[in-house]
């Protein structure tokens, strides 16, 4: 199983990574995209939508299920990933690049601190 140290981690299964421009990106990990199976349709967040930490920030359908994203973190949405629209399949081959799913300005009262580092993650994977 592939994760990242240089990443953050939701107990959800998403990934946020601190860009340089101070935006969040974030996507599912490979964990996720491996249990969903074959993604074929990715329902992604409006630009603008405000999130709340644990709400819906969209849904990955799969040959197997449909399953909601949960926003990692408070904030806004300033971008999504367009080319998921076309090529869904991106979160099952690149999840950690290619298949991000949008990016976000955080709510300063929402840190990214509050997330798991990788080792963290990988023990909540095992138990």
């Amino acid at each position: 199983m592939n994760i990242p140290d240089d990443l953050m981690y939701s107990e959800d299964h998403q990934w946020v990574r601190m860009e340089e421009n101070g935006l969040i990106r974030v996507g599912i990990t490979d964990y996720a995209q491996d249990a969903l199976g074959e993604v074929v349709f990715v329902d992604l967040p409006e630009i603008d939508r405000l999130l709340e930490k644990g709400g819906v920030l969209g849904e990955v359908e799969s040959s197997k299920s449909v399953s909601e994203i949960s926003a990692p973190l408070s904030g806004r949405v300033s971008e999504v990933n367009d080319d998921l629209e076309l090529h869904p399949m991106k979160v099952n081959e690149d999840p950690y690049g290619e298949g991000w799913i949008c990016l976000m300005s955080g709510e300063e009262s929402d840190p990214i601190s509050k997330l798991l580092d990788s080792d963290s993650y990988r023990s909540l994977l095992e138990s």
